[in-house]
């Protein structure tokens, strides 16, 4: 039997491949291991301070924990099964907290906050009906990819499952909803669990996080110290994508004729902003962004084609069916982007980067996957075609070309009203002029938000907050709100529609009383302006159930603005638009409501309906722009339908 250790070869000078002999020492290059993938370790998140053991409640456990965590703002409502923690908060110096008038604008405040500042968002509210009015924001959160910790109440261990009053499983609830939950039954588990929520919800693939704790776990008493251990096996998000994708995908761009960057939230949740434009400006690639992306490319560079999707505008809709290949980037090929998914992008490639594997994929196929966090992902993508000098720019001069007329021929437009009402459009417009792109603008779902995200100019990340993915009436005034507590000196406007107002304007009282001078350009149809249009184009005018408002303005948006604390004003002609505009701007000590009166008939166009492919999109009410073999736009249907029948024959 050998003596020698099994480490002895590292102990002995290994000789070197002679010069002579380059195969071989490509031959051993080649098998050296390839580097490992960088993951997120655990760690507790905050400055990284000690606490030695100290006594204290579970409830005095969770506000420590809290401050350790960085933690400076937090929304909540108190109740009972959460009222001994509010003790201890009350005593904080280290915390604010802002008393919301509903469990929901709590939620949707924490993601506003999340959103403009990317740190974690917090929300608080009491068991039963206070944690499960946190549904929507959770279930929010989580579509959108927002890192928010929710902190519930919950009635005592030996009353769970006894039908207590105020008692609900929100764990079980919202697990579908969520990141991650946890039940924390024992005062000593309250910093780990926290920790660990912190560290899951901003990490990896930003999501919710609820922690769920009992009435005698915030009441018992523990030694608190801190840091605590985390402990979670089995989560190791990947940050590098592997070398040998992003070689692939540096190939697939080089080779590429008609390539698009497609960016996504992802782009956006990774600060990978001045990677994207990195990138792009390398490539000469054009770049499509999201909904939820909107800024991270500015709208000003001349590589940028705007929104895709179903209210996105021609050039980049025809871009991405039109792409031999797609540079997906944090985008996880959304039924509002794609339409009919068999119809999407029928000829191209895809390269499919995204934090979370469980996207790559689901929806579309990936030629190239790669699995990574957006900033490290286009950086390396970056230095693939700078380092070596072999990966050259794409050949794309006469896609470019394409692509310019087309942002030429369909630009951004809207007809004005033949009754002389206001055009929202015109609003958006001057608002986005007068106001600028330094300002911080939040929409909640619906016609307005459309508007918004065509009408407003975008030159930079998170300052457009809206609610994408779930698509939440309500949204917008608290997130608004929380977006001002994160940026105080920001000017923060919340474009709202009549329906989404009335679902949370009692947090326009909270935004008063706690400081927080939000200005709401309101527009005002009388109607649920969304389904309206859908009942105009695919239900014969059938308007059943849409109609909010009536000859009479009720409710008087002005008045109720000013019962909850604001300013408030009412415009109704364009002439008062900007003058209106610059009023609500120079008031800062409250919050401003402008009422923009608009026609009731304005639609959102363009327009793609749904189920429908991408080719179908209509620039105007029955203006088609065809995309074939030969790219045209037809003035009609009938124009459309001449040339599918010339296509027809050329091809028989």
């Amino acid at each position: 039997m050998s003596t020698t250790p099994r480490d002895a070869r590292a102990a002995v000078p290994q000789v070197p491949t002679p010069a002579s002999h380059p195969t071989e020492t490509a031959r051993v290059q080649e098998r050296r291991p390839a580097p490992r993938p960088e993951i997120v370790e655990p760690r507790v998140p905050g400055e990284g301070s000690r606490v030695e053991p100290t006594r204290m409640t579970g409830s005095e456990g969770i506000i420590r924990s809290l401050e350790e965590l960085g933690v400076t703002d937090v929304f909540g409502l108190p109740g009972g099964a959460i009222l001994p923690t509010y003790d201890p908060l009350m005593d904080s110096d280290r915390i604010r907290h802002i008393l919301v008038r509903h469990e929901q604008g709590a939620g949707h405040a924490a993601q506003g906050y999340h959103l403009a500042t990317g740190k974690v968002g917090v929300a608080i509210a009491t068991s039963g009906p206070g944690a499960t009015n946190l549904v929507t924001a959770i279930a929010d959160a989580h579509m959108d990819s927002q890192a928010v910790v929710f902190i519930t109440g919950q009635v005592s261990s030996a009353a769970i499952g006894t039908d207590a009053f105020q008692e609900a499983d929100i764990v079980g609830i919202t697990m579908p909803i969520t990141k991650h939950s946890r039940l924390v039954t024992r005062p000593e588990d309250v910093p780990q669990a926290l920790a660990e929520a912190f560290h899951i919800a901003a990490t990896g693939r930003p999501g919710p996080v609820l922690v769920d704790v009992t009435k005698d776990a915030q009441q018992g008493e523990f030694e608190f110290a801190w840091p605590p251990r985390i402990d979670l096996p089995g989560y190791r998000p990947v940050l590098r994508g592997h070398p040998r994708q992003i070689r692939e995908a540096a190939r697939l761009i080089r080779e590429a004729r008609r390539p698009v960057l497609y960016a996504g939230g992802g782009v956006a949740r990774g600060e990978a902003h001045e990677e994207l434009r990195a990138l792009a400006e390398l490539t000469g690639a054009p770049v499509v962004t999201t909904l939820t992306a909107r800024g991270v490319f500015p709208d000003a560079h001349p590589q940028h084609l705007g929104m895709p999707g179903m209210h996105g505008g021609v050039p980049a809709v025809a871009a991405l069916q039109q792409a031999d290949l797609l540079i997906t980037l944090g985008a996880r090929f959304d039924d509002r982007v794609t339409g009919h998914l068999p119809s999407f992008a029928p000829g191209a490639r895809v390269i499919h980067a995204d934090i979370d594997p469980a996207e790559i994929s689901k929806n579309r196929t990936a030629d190239v996957p790669i699995v990574g966090d957006a900033k490290r992902v286009l950086s390396a993508l970056t230095d693939a075609f700078t380092s070596s000098g072999r990966a050259k720019p794409p050949q794309i001069g006469p896609w470019l070309e394409r692509l310019t007329g087309l942002k030429e021929r369909f630009p951004r437009g809207y007809d004005e009203h033949a009754d002389g009402t206001l055009a929202p459009q015109y609003v958006l417009e001057t608002l986005s002029k007068e106001v600028g792109p330094d300002a911080v603008y939040v929409s909640g779902v619906g016609q307005h938000q459309m508007w918004a995200a065509q009408f407003i100019d975008y030159e930079k990340p998170r300052h457009w907050i809206n609610s994408g993915g779930a698509g939440t009436m309500g949204f917008s005034i608290p997130a608004a709100m929380g977006a001002k507590a994160a940026n105080p000196d920001a000017e923060v406007w919340a474009i709202d529609g009549d329906g989404c107002f009335q679902m949370t304007n009692q947090e326009i009282t909270t935004a008063a009383l706690e400081g927080f001078p939000i200005k709401v350009a309101l527009i005002n149809n009388g109607n649920l302006g969304m389904v309206r249009q859908w009942q105009t184009l695919f239900y014969e005018g059938n308007y059943s159930h849409t109609k909010l408002g009536g000859e009479v303005y009720v409710p008087d948006f002005v008045k109720l603005s000013e019962a909850l604390g604001a300013v408030s004003f009412r415009v109704t002609s364009a002439d008062e638009v900007e003058d209106a505009i610059q009023r609500a701007r120079e008031i800062n000590d409250r919050p401003v409501v402008v009422e923009f009166v608009v026609g009731e008939d304005s639609q959102v166009w363009p327009m793609i309906a749904a189920g429908t492919s991408n080719s179908e999109i209509e620039y105007a009410r029955g203006l088609r722009p065809f995309f074939g073999e030969e790219e045209s736009a037809a003035e009609t249907p009938e124009a459309i339908n001449d040339t599918i029948e010339a296509l027809e024959q050329e091809e028989n």
